[in-house]
């Protein structure tokens, strides 16, 4: 992993922190990043590149996963889907707490 992608990584989910931020109170969240290279003989020699995002949330593990022929959309698509089941999670929790 290079400094640039790195930068790039921290740079795309350092934004997530402010969704998750009220079921942090602990500091007990975990976001974990798998970033790989899939096998070629799905694609004769095109290189294809998996990004997957799990976090660790009360009562759940959300997750995120793309692919794509550039590593950097993947991680994109990623943080998008996870986005997503972030929202998701915290409707449903906002929703239950107003009951």
């Amino acid at each position: 992993m290079t400094p640039s992608l790195e930068i790039y990584i921290e740079e795309k989910f350092l934004p997530l922190a402010k969704l998750v931020k009220a079921f942090d109170k602990d500091g007990s969240l975990e976001l974990r990043l798998e970033v790989s290279r899939t096998s070629n003989h799905h694609r004769k020699g095109e290189d294809i590149f998996m990004a997957g995002a799990d976090l660790r949330l009360p009562g759940k593990i959300v997750r995120g996963e793309a692919s794509a022929s550039d590593i950097r959309k993947a991680i994109d698509g990623a943080r998008d889907i996870l986005r997503e089941e972030i929202e998701k999670y915290k409707a449903k929790h906002t929703e239950a707490s107003r009951k």
